[in-house]
């Protein structure tokens, strides 16, 4: 599934002069956050709020997370965010099992726009267990994504590395699903630039693309790590041009072998190296 999407920004529910500003702010996607981002005398508000912000279409994608569904505040969210002109899709926090993705999905009313779009954030070891199954659970989830501060606690991980396999895990799951690569969870510190440009290319080693903010000056340093490089754009437009002169796997000048599956490779960096043009 084609999406280039690379930077999704965080914003707190209870905060819509907040979430104007990052409407404006040019991330891909806005994410208004009802639930880690909202302290518990909050909810109330933050659903009311955004449901007053969100009431007409947006200039960007939004998505809205709502509380865990065994909260006392899902039904709520999930009934009035779903109805909403403004919302492009419903972010559903630690998805543990596929069932959870299809009682949602048969709960959602369908609009004239069709059944809203679901994302499935997948935030502990159970959920790790049952990535494949949640991606496949219904054609309304469009995407699964990892919640790395949870997962980090759930595991009792302190070294990055040791996130590694789960983070594959989540990558190999989306794909084998026919759904797009995940974006990266947020890095937390917002001052450590270095360190997010750092991790962000970790990320697209292990198959990411694009990555979830939680501050606008994240959104440069997470765009640069994941827009392909002057180099990789060079060598893909040389591998779509001999594939265009002559078909089937061959070798080009300088050795280098390419079939079907290198090319279809090139076509996806020409294509994301095109998104703002």
């Amino acid at each position: 599934m084609t999406n280039t999407h690379l930077t999704w920004l965080y914003v707190p529910g209870d905060r819509p002069q907040t979430v104007t500003k990052a409407l404006a702010c040019g991330a891909d996607v806005v994410i208004v956050d009802l639930e880690d981002a909202v302290a518990p005398d909050r909810k109330e508000y933050a659903r009311a709020a955004t449901a007053e912000r969100l009431r007409e279409p947006q200039p960007v994608p939004v998505h809205v997370r709502v509380n865990a569904l065994d909260s006392p505040f899902a039904a709520a969210d999930l009934r009035t965010m779903a109805a909403l002109p403004g919302v492009s899709a419903l972010r559903l926090p630690k998805v543990t099992s596929p069932h959870q993705i299809t009682r949602v999905a048969a709960a959602m009313p369908t609009a004239d726009r069709g059944a809203v779009p679901l994302h499935a954030l997948l935030e502990s070891a159970l959920g790790i267990e049952h990535a494949y199954a949640i991606a496949c659970a219904h054609p309304s989830l469009r995407g699964i994504a990892l919640g790395e501060a949870d997962l980090r606690a759930d595991l009792g991980v302190r070294d990055d590395a040791g996130l590694d396999w789960s983070r594959a895990r989540v990558v190999v799951a989306a794909r084998a699903a026919g759904l797009a690569p995940p974006p990266q969870s947020v890095h937390p510190d917002i001052r450590d630039l270095e360190g997010l440009a750092t991790s962000c290319a970790r990320g697209r080693t292990l198959g990411f693309l694009g990555r979830a903010a939680i501050h606008p000056r994240q959104l440069p340093i997470i765009e640069r790590a994941y827009l392909p490089t002057q180099h990789e754009l060079e060598e893909a437009e040389t591998i779509v041009k001999a594939a265009a002169t002559e078909q089937g796997a061959q070798a080009l000048p300088d050795g280098r072998f390419i079939d079907a599956a290198v090319v279809a490779t090139a076509q996806r960096t020409l294509s994301l190296a095109a998104r703002g043009d």
